[in-house]
C-alpha cells in the first residue's frame, strides 16, 4: 500500500526553505522518522522514496527532504557544507517535534548518514540510528572531488563534475569537512545503531562500514545489502534495506534513550 504523502517546507539551518515530503501510514504512525539523501541527490531517490515507503508500511511516518541548494529546496549549494547538513537535520527534527512529533529514527544514505551521525547527539528523542553505504568520515568526499581539490585550494571555488552534474565547491566546504572528528561522536552517542552497506559498493568502500560499527558502543547491529549497489538502483535492494530496517527499528520505538545501555567510558 502506498502511503500518504504530503508536502511540507520548512527553514533550514540558514533560514532557507526546504522542500520535504512526509511519508505517513494510514493509521497514527507509531512512530516518527528522518531520511537524510546521499550526497549531491535528493528525497527523490530511489532509495529514499522506497525505504520511506517501507517504513510507512510498517507504521512510521518519514520526513525526507532536500538539504538547502537542492532539488526543491531554496538557497546555494555553494554556500552549504557537512556542517549545514547537520543543521538541517537539526532543524527538520525541530519541524517535526513542534508540528508532529520528534524523530525517534535517524537514516541516512551515503553522506546522508554520516550526517544522521552528527546530527544524532543533537537530537534527544532519537533512540536508534541507521546507515546505508555511508562514509566513516566527511573527509570520504576529497577523494570524490579528486584533484579539484587543489583547484579550490588554490581558486577558492572551481566547478567539480558529481554524477554527472556540476557543482560549485568553495574552499570553505573543504575546510567545515576536514574539521569533523566523527569517530568520538559516535562512540559518545549512545543509541542503537543499525549499519547497512553492499560489499559490492565501489563509491564507499565497505570497510567504511567497518570503522563505524567498531567506534559505536552496543547496541548495534550490521546488514550487509550484497548484492546491491551503493544508489540502491534496484528496486527490490532498496525494498529490502527498509523493511529489515523498520524491522530492526521496531525493538527501539518504544525505548527511552535512558533505557539503553549507557556507553562505556573509552
Amino acid at each position: 500500500m502506498a502511503p500518504n504523502t504530503q508536502a511540507i517546507r520548512f527553514p533550514g539551518a540558514s533560514g532557507a526553505l526546504l522542500s520535504a515530503r512526509l511519508d505517513a501510514p494510514a493509521e497514527p504512525p507509531l512512530a516518527y522518522a528522518l531520511f537524510a539523501h546521499c550526497f549531491t541527490c535528493s528525497k527523490e531517490s530511489k532509495a529514499a522514496t522506497l525505504i520511506s515507503a517501507a517504513l510507512a508500511e510498517r507504521g512510521v511516518a518519514v520526513l525526507r527532504f532536500d538539504f538547502t541548494g537542492l532539488g526543491g529546496s531554496e538557497g546555494e549549494f555553494a554556500n552549504t557544507n557537512f556542517s549545514s547538513n547537520v543543521g538541517d537535520l537539526v532543524a527538520a527534527a525541530g519541524h517535526l517535534r513542534k508540528h508532529y512529533r520528534a524523530p525517534a529514527i535517524l537514516i541516512g544514505h551515503s553522506l546522508g548518514g554520516t550526517a544522521v551521525l552528527a546530527a544524532a547527539p543533537h537530537i534527544p528523542e532519537c533512540t536508534a540510528v541507521a546507515t546505508i553505504g555511508s562514509p566513516s568520515d566527511p573527509r570520504h568526499l576529497l577523494g570524490l572531488i579528486g584533484s579539484s581539490a587543489q583547484a579550490i585550494e588554490r581558486e577558492g571555488e572551481a566547478q567539480v563534475e558529481i554524477g554527472g552534474r556540476a557543482f560549485l565547491i568553495k574552499k570553505q566546504f573543504l575546510d567545515d569537512i576536514r574539521g569533523h572528528k566523527l569517530a568520538e561522536t559516535v562512540a559518545r552517542m549512545n543509541k542503537a545503531l543499525m549499519v547497512m552497506h553492499s560489499p559490492r559498493d565501489t563509491i564507499v568502500d565497505i570497510d567504511n562500514a567497518t570503522k563505524i560499527f567498531m567506534a559505536a558502543k552496543h547496541p548495534k547491529s550490521f546488514v550487509s545489502l550484497d548484492p546491491a549497489d551503493h544508489l540502491l538502483s534496484e528496486r527490490e535492494d532498496a525494498l529490502y534495506a527498509g523493511r529489515v530496517l523498520a524491522a530492526w527499528a521496531e525493538r527501539y520505538l518504544q525505548m527511552k534513550p535512558r533505557d539503553l545501555p549507557a556507553a562505556a567510558p573509552s
